[in-house]
């Protein structure tokens, strides 16, 4: 099919995710990828700078995960979960269970990441539930973001996305992110909310809050927080759908916090970008409260494509990639080479604030820019058209590269970015 009528097809008919379509440019019409490149009709080439929304960590048409993809389709490309198993599935969960936090033991699978945290909460109201216990209010964290679905949006505060239905919400109270100067502060307000109202769970982003604009949370404030909650009988929900998977620098964001969750949610490079899927995982205790004669107690929660054998056999072969001692050297060298980068621009003029972790740096910028405004948007196009691909927050500009990167890529990226301060008014 031609550019043309990509683009024509795409204008009739399709409607696309974020986007104000009255106002908004033509979309990009991409022809391939490859490596750690996204590729246009005309030939030109775009340096995926955030891994697409933090997928792709292997690049694109990774050959171990397009290999495991292949093998698999020939075997066995869908089955019925309820009621049935296969190898992909378990082959994986033996891999997960091996590189989660040591308190995980259980692996509920579904599609994307709203999901995997809709049945996160649904696992801890039923938890409270089957033990004769009415819990019906969560806890989250001020600027958290979730996902789309009812239960995730809740969860999350950002009324850009959320206003037009707030009215349908379950009840969550906020409290802010914890810090050494206010923790005293936020446990004083822990204990009130939890002592006032019957409170199920406590969700967060661990480290970094992603839609927040990359915020940076103290590991060891934080820590008290959740070991607050969880001596108080509430169940800690760590949402790893973006910091899952090395970016971080650790395989799990939650793995440099000392307190860890009961309940974890996983997606978006479960599977390296090449397949939808996501896994809600839990500790025994949480298990345990379904474990039961009486079906009501079961956790009657289902989708079509749970357990999909394609994406099991791809995140297997993805979890391959991330243990190895070539991708976990270069996270590390992404990591030092962000925090060199950060030293070198956190005195320029244009630059607000700039942090670092693992592969993920953000750069708040000296300037007020509107979410979705048009200045954003011409920031997004001035990155577009040097041939790197990035989706600035606001006045904020991040990478979450793929671990793949080069160093002569590292430095392009940086070297654009420079450029762009030194340029764009």
């Amino acid at each position: 099919m031609s550019k043309e009528k990509i683009l024509k097809n795409d204008k009739d008919y399709v409607w696309h995710p974020l986007t104000q379509h009255k106002t908004a440019t033509e979309p990009l019409a991409i022809s391939h990828a490859s490596g750690n490149y996204l590729y246009d009709f005309d030939g030109n080439k775009y340096f995926d700078g955030i891994s697409s929304w933090y997928t792709c960590s292997y690049g694109h048409t990774n050959p171990k995960l397009t290999t495991a993809l292949k093998n698999q389709v020939d075997q066995l490309h869908h089955v019925v979960f309820a009621g049935m198993t296969h190898e992909p599935a378990a082959m994986l969960s033996e891999k997960l269970i091996d590189i989660l936090p040591e308190n995980q033991q259980k692996l509920f699978f579904s599609e994307n990441g709203s999901t995997s945290v809709e049945i996160a909460l649904k696992m801890a109201f039923q938890y409270h539930f089957n033990r004769d216990e009415k819990r019906n209010v969560v806890v989250a964290l001020d600027n958290g973001f979730h996902g789309d679905t009812f239960g995730a949006m809740s969860a999350s505060s950002l009324s850009v996305y959320n206003g037009p239905f707030e009215d349908f919400f379950i009840d969550v109270i906020r409290i802010p992110a914890p810090t050494e100067e206010n923790l005293e502060q936020v446990l004083d307000h822990v204990a009130s909310i939890v002592k006032e109202y019957d409170v199920s769970s406590f969700i967060y982003e661990p480290l970094v809050q992603g839609a927040a604009a990359m915020q940076l949370n103290n590991a060891e404030s934080l820590c008290e927080v959740i070991n607050k909650f969880q001596q108080l009988g509430v169940i800690a929900i760590a949402d790893e759908v973006m910091t899952g998977f090395g970016k971080t620098g650790t395989n799990f964001a939650s793995d440099q916090i000392g307190a860890k969750p009961d309940i974890i949610c996983l997606s978006k490079a479960l599977t390296g970008g090449i397949m939808p899927m996501a896994i809600t995982s839990c500790t025994q205790k949480i298990f345990d409260a379904f474990y039961d004669d009486k079906l009501a107690k079961g956790l009657f929660h289902g989708h079509t494509y749970s357990g999909n054998p394609l994406g099991c056999a791809v995140a297997s072969a993805a979890i391959d990639l991330l243990t190895s001692l070539d991708i976990q050297q270069r996270i590390q060298e992404i990591s030092n080479r962000n925090k060199n980068f950060a030293n070198q621009i956190e005195n320029h003029h244009k630059v607000a604030d700039v942090r670092t972790i693992g592969v993920i740096l953000a750069i708040d910028l000296a300037i007020e820019v509107e979410r979705y405004g048009n200045k954003r948007n011409e920031i997004f196009q001035w990155f577009w058209q040097r041939g790197l691909f990035l989706r600035p927050l606001g006045k904020t500009v991040y990478i979450v590269p793929p671990f793949t990167s080069t160093k002569e890529e590292m430095n392009q990226v940086y070297k654009t970015i420079l450029d762009f301060l030194s340029n764009f008014n």
